[in-house]
C-alpha cells in the first residue's frame, strides 16, 4: 500500500508497508508461538514474543502506532524564501502569478519563412508557389517588420513574427531561395507560430502552492522574472550514535569496539530522502558533555535521531539526560529486526527525538519505518511512504508470530508479466554485505507465519530519492 490523498489534501495514514531491510530470525522456542518451518527457511535466530495481553500499550505497541505518534508531533517548518536554483527539489509555498505574457510577442516556432496563410493555401509539391523574400528575422532581432500579398520574410526560431504573417513555412518544404522562394506546401493558419501569452498570460499561475520545483519549473519561474521562491525549507536533522563501543571511521576498533557506521549511513539516508542531514557522530561518555551536546542539537535542529542500544524501561546515561530534557518513551515495537524504539519532544521547543537501534541494519530498517516518512511530511510531501507492488515468492520465507519482518531481496520482472521476488542470503552472510547486493525490501505481516514458495507477497524497490 501507499500513503494517498484523503478528501481534507491530508494523508491516508491507514495500513502502511513500511519495511526496509532484513535480520536473521528463528522461531522462538516457547509455546506461546506455534513453530516455524525449517526447510528452507532464509529467517533465523531467536525472536522473544511476549503475549500481546500481558504487556501494557507503553511498553508494547504497533508498528502503525508508534509511526502516528511520530508524524503527529513533527513540526511543519515556516517557508522560507530562496534563490530558483537552490529552490530544486523543494515544493513551492506560494502561488507565483506572472506578471509577463509568455512568449511575450508573436514569433516563428521554426526556421522556415513567415508569410500570409493564403497566399500558400493551394502549394504542392507539382505546383509549388512563389514568393518574393523582402527581409530575414532572427531571435534577438526586435525591429518590427511587416509584409504584404505575395511576400515571405525569412526567420529563425524563436524570432519576432512580421506584422501581416500568420503562419511559418518549414523550411524543409521550400527550396530554401534567399531573393525568392517556392513554397511546396502550406500549413494552415497559426501553424508554427507562437502567439503573444499563448504559454502563460498576465496574471496566470505560473507555479502553484505544492508544485514540486524542479528544472521545468526552475525555468518557468527564470521566464516570469522571477530570481527567488517561496519554498518549504530542508528539515534540519541532527544524526548522534550512542555506545561506549564505538570508534570513529578513521580508527582502527581495538577488540571489543566496533566503527561507528550508523552516524554516517542515516545522514545519508536522511539527505536521500530531502533533509538537510549534520552528522554529530559519537556521543560524548561525560555527563555534563553529553547534557552540552544534545541542548545544542535541540537548538539547531527540527529533528534530532540518534542511534544506541536501548530497552525499555533502561537508565543508561544517554537515556537519563534525554529525560532530563523532556517526555521521552522507549517501547518495544513489534517489528524486526529492531523491535526496541524510543520517541519524544525535548527542550525549550519540544523538538522530536527519535531513537533507533545501534545495531546497523535495524537502524536502517527504524529509519526508513519512522524517520523518512517524518521528513517527507515536514518536506510537505503527499506521498509518505515507498510505492510497492505485490510479487511471487521465489522461495519459502517464515516469520515469527506477531512481528513484522522486514527481508532484503532482489526482483525482476517474470517472462510471463509480474514480478518474481528471491530473498538475498542464507542467513550466513555479513548483513551488511547483504543489504548492499538487495534491490527491494520484502514484508511480512505480524499474522503470517510463512510463505508458500509461489505465494505473493509486498516487495519495496529500493529508488534513490524514491
Amino acid at each position: 500500500m501507499i500513503g494517498s490523498e484523503d478528501g481534507n489534501g491530508g494523508v491516508d495514514r491507514g495500513y502502511r508497508d513500511t519495511q526496509f531491510v532484513d535480520g536473521p530470525v528463528r522461531p522462538p522456542a516457547t509455546g506461546d508461538v506455534p513453530p516455524l518451518p525449517t526447510p528452507r527457511s532464509v529467517v533465523e535466530g531467536p525472536i522473544p514474543l511476549p503475549p500481546a495481553e500481558s504487556v501494557p500499550l507503553s511498553v508494547i505497541c504497533t508498528v502503525e502506532r508508534h509511526l502516528d505518534e511520530i508524524l503527529a508531533s513533527v513540526p511543519q517548518p515556516d517557508p522560507i524564501e530562496l534563490a530558483v536554483l537552490d529552490a530544486q527539489g523543494l515544493l513551492c509555498a506560494e502561488e507565483v502569478v506572472s506578471q509577463r505574457a509568455l512568449p511575450a510577442f508573436d514569433q516563428a516556432a521554426l526556421d522556415g519563412y513567415a508569410v500570409r496563410a493564403e497566399d500558400v493555401a493551394g502549394a504542392r509539391l507539382s505546383a509549388p508557389v512563389p514568393l518574393a523574400v523582402v527581409g530575414e528575422s532572427v531571435a534577438g532581432a526586435g525591429t518590427p517588420a511587416s509584409i504584404g500579398p505575395g511576400l515571405a520574410f525569412r526567420v529563425s526560431a524563436g524570432a519576432m513574427l512580421p506584422v501581416g504573417a500568420d503562419v511559418v513555412v518549414p523550411g524543409v518544404w521550400t527550396d530554401q531561395g534567399r531573393v525568392r522562394v517556392e513554397v511546396l506546401a502550406g500549413p494552415p493558419a497559426g501553424g508554427y507560430v507562437r502567439r503573444t501569452g499563448d504559454d502563460v498570460a498576465p496574471g496566470d499561475p505560473a507555479v502553484q502552492v505544492g508544485t514540486p520545483i524542479g528544472p521545468a519549473q526552475i525555468s518557468l519561474l527564470a521566464a516570469v522574472g522571477r530570481e527567488r521562491v517561496l519554498v518549504r525549507p530542508r528539515p534540519r536533522i541532527a544524526v548522534l550514535c550512542a555506545g561506549t563501543e564505538l570508534v570513529d571511521v578513521g580508527t582502527t576498533p581495538a577488540p571489543g569496539q566496533v566503527v561507528d557506521v550508523n552516524s554516517y549511513a542515516l545522514a545519508a539516508a536522511a539527505r536521500d530522502a530531502g533533509a538537510e542531514a549534520y552528522r554529530s557522530g559519537i556521543l560524548p561518555t561525560d555527563r555534563r558533555r553529553l547534557t552540552e551536546v544534545l541542548e545544542s542539537q535541540l537548538l539547531r535542529s527540527d529533528l534530532v535521531l540518534i542511534a544506541g542500544t536501548f530497552a525499555p524501561g533502561g537508565l543508561d546515561m544517554v537515556q537519563e539526560v534525554l529525560a532530563e530534557l523532556g517526555e521521552m518513551q522507549f517501547r518495544q515495537v513489534t517489528m524486526h529486526p529492531g523491535p526496541v524504539q524510543g520517541f519524544g519532544r525535548l527542550g525549550r521547543d519540544r523538538v522530536p527525538v527519535i531513537c533507533v537501534p545501534g545495531e546497523p541494519v535495524a537502524a536502517l530498517v527504524a529509519f526508513e519505518v519512522f524517520v523518512r516518512p517524518a521528513i517527507r511530511l515536514m518536506l510537505g510531501k503527499r506521498q509518505l511512504f515507498r510505492r510497492t507492488v505485490q510479487a511471487v515468492a521465489g522461495q519459502a520465507l517464515a516469520s515469527p508470530l506477531g512481528y513484522r519482518q522486514y527481508l532484503h531481496g532482489t526482483v525482476m520482472r517474470h517472462p510471463d508479466g509480474g514480478y518474481v521476488v528471491e530473498p538475498v542470503g542464507d542467513g550466513t552472510d555479513a548483513l551488511l554485505a547483504r543489504m548492499a547486493r538487495a534491490n527491494c525490501l520484502i514484508v511480512v505481516d505480524e499474522d503470517v507465519t510463512d510463505v508458500a514458495a509461489g505465494g505473493l507477497v509486498t516487495v519495496m524497490p529500493l529508488l534513490l530519492g524514491g
